[in-house]
């Protein structure tokens, strides 16, 4: 079965806002402008025709499709789009610790994705999960679906869509509420629409 799948970053936090760390364990609210940024995608995409819609467990991407709810489309809550868990790292801003932080990212675009950080999850164990989403996605009757998860997230699941090593994360660049298209047919995964933010700009 051919399906257009539409992926979403959450709209803006004030966590994002202040460069603070989110991940998995902060279940944070979106700010003001996160709820324009809501607005003006589904303004742009009312009419599209979603037929379902994936979220994570966290409470901002419930949020950023919040005004489709009066279209009374299926949402479908699934583990496999949380963010990833930045461990210690996690509500923090700064610090000593961040050179841990970052020395981790550089080790995962070296190629070694089964590093994590303490009391966080790895590229790998991340994908584990977003492995089972992809597979009760393509089990889905409805060919148009929208999904909305997180930065991290989504960078680790078109990797795994679209067959790249996970190294190549950081080549999938995201922005708060920019959408990825993709097209699935004949079994494979193909972007249609890049990171694009067209609808936030007016």
């Amino acid at each position: 079965m051919e399906k257009e799948i539409f992926i979403i970053r959450h709209g803006e936090t004030d966590f994002n806002q202040l460069g603070i760390v989110q991940g998995k364990g902060v279940n944070s609210s979106i700010n003001t402008l996160g709820k324009q940024q809501a607005n003006a995608f589904y303004e742009a995409y009312k009419e599209e025709g979603f037929e379902k819609i994936f979220i994570s467990q966290l409470k901002r991407t419930a949020e950023t499709v919040g005004p489709f709810s009066n279209l009374n489309i299926p949402t479908v809550i699934h583990e496999g789009l949380d963010e990833i868990s930045w461990g210690i790292h996690e509500g923090k801003k700064d610090g000593d610790t961040f050179k841990d932080f970052y020395r981790i990212l550089h080790l995962w675009q070296d190629g070694d994705t089964t590093v994590k950080i303490e009391g966080g999850e790895s590229p790998e164990e991340v994908q584990q999960r977003q492995r089972l989403f992809i597979t009760d996605l393509l089990a889905t009757t409805e060919k148009k679906v929208l999904v909305c998860s997180h930065g991290r997230a989504i960078r680790i699941l078109l990797c795994t869509m679209l067959d790249q090593p996970l190294k190549d994360m950081d080549t999938f660049p995201h922005h708060n509420v920019s959408l990825y298209k993709l097209r699935y047919a004949d079994g494979i995964f193909k972007i249609v629409m890049f990171n694009d933010i067209g609808h936030l700009n007016g």
